[in-house]
């Protein structure tokens, strides 16, 4: 059996605050810790039949930037959920709040 592992890195300052955050992935296309500003991981926890979430993002990410990733992730799972259930209500649902996400973002301004 082929196993792949993820591997994430975070360097917390003295209030348990994530400073860096670090990730290699056995299939990551340029091998070695590669930085990134924020990470939100779920997890499917069957046997509760709920979701448990890991979010971290480090004290220097900009605001601006925190909500185009959050926005991102929630196109990702747009096409996530299509693909995994074919589901293109949901699917479009989600696209839907997306783009009314970014025209909010675009007019805040």
């Amino acid at each position: 059996m082929k196993k792949s592992e993820i591997k994430f890195i975070v360097e917390l300052d003295k209030e348990n605050i994530p400073e860096k955050i670090m990730w290699d992935a056995d299939e990551k296309d340029q091998p070695g810790l590669t930085e990134t500003k924020s990470v939100s991981l779920s997890l499917w926890d069957h046997e509760n039949k709920n979701t448990m979430r890991i979010d971290l993002w480090s004290k220097d990410m900009p605001v601006d930037e925190m909500k185009h990733f959050y926005i991102d992730c929630l196109g990702g799972l747009s096409q996530s959920v299509l693909n995994a259930t074919g589901d293109e209500y949901i699917s479009s649902q989600i696209s839907d709040l997306c783009n009314r996400l970014v025209k909010h973002v675009k007019t805040e301004g």
